[in-house]
């Protein structure tokens, strides 16, 4: 399979493709930067935001502003003047703990993973929940706890919620109640064998449900198939993808983000294009996604 380098953008930690189809853009954020991209797919061109802290996800209200997941809480970006109004203080104490990896439903809600990422020199065991958000509910806490969480995605029905608990290295499935914004019994859905380096990292559905992970520290996608069984693995010029997105007119690309944190000069020597953004043309359409809170 042809892999195409369409960014490099050296990104720290580039995450959370988004495709726009009304934009007919890519957004991505790199976390470390901290800044959130749009990359128009039509003309090439590229705009950035730079923000205040490291950002762990983000989804748009369509009418010039971003809901974005910070270090320190969760806000709203005006992606005119670049100002930010808070929505909600973190729930954990951000020396600790951040936002790591967002999903919307069709409802609007927003979902919010977390990652156990102590300043340098702290030592912790912390782990911290599931939220979501919605501007009538507020910030709700969800009983499901790990150290990070990746992996959002919904089935088409959206009677089904898929999440990662990385470290564990294990994929699960939700009953999901989208009226109730709700999650339910929990299910193993796929875990990464003995023989796999990495992590199951960010992911996307395609147009039959099979789920794509980009598995991060072993420089592959996964692609399972509905019941979980790995049907197909796909090597890729960079040892830390961390996420992929079905985008353009007949969401038949796939877009793979990736990061360069911690290579060492040998690394970066081995692969240059760490940090980039690459492409493929999977031969399969991917399931439309929400983008809109």
């Amino acid at each position: 399979m042809n892999i195409e380098l369409v960014l490099d953008a050296k990104a720290i930690i580039g995450e959370s493709p988004l495709w726009v189809p009304p934009e007919n853009s890519l957004y991505w954020a790199d976390i470390k930067a901290p800044a959130l991209h749009r990359l128009n797919l039509a003309n090439g061109e590229q705009k950035h935001w730079p923000l205040t802290a490291d950002i762990g996800g983000f989804a748009l209200d369509g009418h010039g502003r971003a809901m974005v997941a910070l270090r320190n809480g969760l806000y709203w970006l005006d992606l005119v003047s670049n100002d930010l109004t808070l929505l909600a203080p973190a729930p954990f104490d951000p020396k600790l703990i951040r936002f790591n990896e967002t999903a919307c439903d069709s409802t609007g809600r927003f979902w919010i993973g977390v990652m156990t990422d102590p300043a340098p020199g702290v030592q912790t065991n912390a782990e911290a929940m599931l939220y979501s958000f919605s501007e009538m509910e507020g910030l709700v806490a969800h009983r499901d706890f790990t150290y990070l969480t990746n992996g959002m995605a919904f089935n088409a029905a959206e009677t089904e919620f898929y999440l990662s608990h990385s470290h564990a290295r294990k994929i699960y499935k939700f009953v999901y109640d989208k009226s109730a914004g709700k999650i339910g019994a929990r299910r193993e859905f796929a875990a990464l064998g003995k023989d796999t380096p990495g992590i199951p990292d960010g992911a996307a559905l395609d147009a039959a449900e099979n789920y794509w992970c980009a598995i991060h520290g072993g420089g592959r996608l996964h692609r399972y198939t509905p019941g979980g069984t790995l049907a197909e693995e796909i090597f890729l010029p960079v040892s830390q993808p961390t996420m992929c997105c079905f985008a353009g007119t007949n969401l038949d690309e796939l877009y793979i983000t990736s990061a360069r944190e911690k290579l060492s000069p040998e690394d970066l020597a081995r692969e240059p294009y760490a940090g980039g953004l690459f492409r493929i043309r999977p031969g399969v359409a991917g399931q439309p996604k929400n983008w809109r809170v």
